[in-house]
């Protein structure tokens, strides 16, 4: 059994273990999104990609990078910070936990919020800043504080978006010298006192009273508004039905006289005979309406002598239907006799 281990085998074995544990040392597997900042005797030499990568133990090493993330345990955050070597480049969020903030109206609230970043540079997240989540963070902080601080209550809430817009566009210039590229921030939550909140509830239901009162009011307005065009269009088409029913009888009348005249002469004593006649007949039709509307019957003071000339007039021509009748019957026997 001694004449097999020689020297030269034990040099031999010692040899492989030595190779194999520096091969095990040096080989380093970089997953996808990863990278890795490799110093060589303390200063930076390169940055490992995705992928299998060889570095000389002992002589060089990766450099870590702190990073600060929250665990939210029911209301509270607590932050875990650890040292990682290997350098996610994906994008990641920081949910930071609630910070008292000042509104120009002085109501203090509280904002947490949500700021999604991604590192773009992994050398100067590593090397130009001590901690880099941590600078975000804070750098997200206070900048929020100071866009919040330049808003009323009432402004804060209308304008999220606005507010997000200007936290991200103040990070960036400041972000981006660190290899950090800010991609969203989003205030989530915003508490108030509840003295405030009380007081913004009351000022809702106010509000929508008011709007509730004004919008009937401008329905009842609307429809008194169509109710009253309803009433002119209809007075208009009334009126312009009596004129026209005007029209017609005097047009019908001054027919009936054309042709009472044309049977009898139209001399000045039969217009004025036709003239009566027809007051007369006016009359007579109007006194049994008369005599339901009121106690009274009042008769013209001519009446007598109207009804005379009525009289007259029947006796001479008959009535002007019969003078209309002749006057016709006499046209037609002219008309034969010519034939």
């Amino acid at each position: 059994m001694e004449a097999f281990i020689t020297p030269g085998l034990v040099i031999s074995l010692i040899i492989v273990a030595v190779g194999i544990f520096i091969i095990a040392k040096g080989l380093v597997i970089i997953r996808q999104s990863e990278v890795m900042v490799i110093e060589r005797l303390g200063s930076f030499n390169r940055v490992l990609e995705s992928g299998i990568n060889i570095i000389i133990p002992f002589i060089e090493k990766p450099r870590p990078i702190s990073m600060i993330r929250y665990m939210r345990m029911g209301e509270e955050y607590h932050p875990v910070t650890s040292d990682e070597i290997r350098i996610d480049r994906r994008e990641t969020v920081m949910d930071f936990p609630g910070q008292p903030v000042v509104t120009t109206d002085n109501v203090t609230v509280k904002i947490n919020g949500a700021l999604y970043y991604q590192i773009i540079d992994p050398r100067r997240a590593v090397y130009e800043v001590a901690n880099m989540s941590q600078a975000v963070e804070v750098l997200a902080k206070t900048t929020l504080r100071s866009v919040v601080g330049k808003m009323e209550l009432d402004k804060l809430f209308e304008s999220r978006s606005e507010v997000n817009s200007a936290i991200q566009a103040e990070m960036e210039e400041a972000a981006s010298k660190w290899g950090v590229k800010l991609t969203r921030v989003e205030v989530q939550d915003i508490s108030m006192p509840e003295e405030v909140e009380e007081a913004m509830r009351l000022q809702m239901a106010a509000e929508r009273k008011r709007r509730a009162t004004v919008t009937e009011a401008e329905g009842e307005k609307a429809a008194a508004i169509a109710m009253a065009q309803g009433q002119r269009e209809s007075a208009i088409l009334n009126a312009q039905g009596d004129k026209e029913s005007a029209i017609l009888r005097a047009q019908g009348e001054q027919e009936s006289i054309r042709l009472v005249l044309n049977a009898i002469g139209e001399n000045e004593e039969n217009k004025r005979t036709v003239v009566g006649y027809l007051l007369g007949q006016s009359y007579i039709k109007a006194l049994p309406t008369m005599a339901q509307d009121g106690e009274r019957v009042f008769v013209p003071y001519e009446s007598t002598a109207l009804l005379g000339s009525m009289g007259m007039f029947r006796e001479l021509a008959g009535s002007p239907e019969d003078a209309v009748r002749d006057s016709l019957r006499s046209g037609m026997v002219a008309s034969a006799g010519t034939n």
